[in-house]
């Protein structure tokens, strides 16, 4: 009898896409399972009780919860195909950059896209000095990992399809400029293209209606 692997997720998520783009790279089987997160599961309530979100992978009905534990767990898990450094300083380094991402640059992302234009203004002056942080971190390497696809590529892995969507539905807003941030460019193509992970990324109209759809919702409530 085989292993059981399910991911309980959503399909815009870039904290679920996070671990099925780990499972993928792993080569691992799983079971996706769809959340409604306006009407969340009894099973995502009982399996992550605390936080009460997703993504939550269940592995042989032992539930782990937050997409970084869950992505150490599955790289600790199955270790073909590693996705951290086996060097403990890097290995260490990298931690810290995914923190700086979910603490630092996701965050001031999504401050500039819930505020009117002014504030707009004020908020992308942090995002542009948060990219170029993460610009200087990716220094002449073709990803993050280096050669191939590690731990952080994935963590960042949002700003290869997101970015387009977030310019379409705010015309004017260049949030990724080749000419300004030319390693990030570049790492973005190179990581969407990826043929292990291209099909992974959800249809860009459909995060365009969802995003637009969300942010009305965003404005109504200011």
């Amino acid at each position: 009898m085989g292993e059981e692997v399910k991911l309980f997720q959503t399909w815009s998520s870039p904290f679920s896409l996070r671990i099925a783009m780990a499972l993928k790279l792993k080569g691992i089987p799983y079971d996706s399972v769809p959340e409604d997160l306006s009407n969340k599961s009894s099973l995502l309530l009982e399996y992550n009780p605390v936080y009460k979100k997703i993504p939550v992978l269940l592995h042989n009905n032992k539930p782990i919860s937050e997409s970084l534990v869950i992505l150490e767990y599955v790289d600790e898990m199955w270790k073909q195909n590693p996705l951290l450094p086996q060097d403990p300083y890097e290995r260490a380094n990298a931690r810290f950059w995914a923190k700086f991402n979910d603490d630092s640059l996701m965050p001031s992302m999504w401050t500039v896209l819930r505020s009117k234009s002014e504030p707009r203004e004020a908020a992308l002056v942090e995002v542009m000095k948060n990219l170029m942080v993460i610009e200087g971190e990716l220094g002449g390497k073709k990803f993050f990992g280096g050669e191939k696809v590690g731990f952080l590529d994935i963590v960042m892995g949002w700003l290869a399809y997101l970015i387009d969507a977030f310019e379409e539905i705010f015309p004017g807003l260049n949030l990724i400029d080749p000419e300004r941030f030319p390693l990030l460019s570049t790492w973005m193509k190179e990581f969407y293209n990826m043929p292990t992970i291209k099909e992974l990324w959800p249809a860009q109209d459909m995060l365009v209606s969802s995003f637009k759809a969300h942010h009305r919702i965003e404005q109504k409530t200011e």
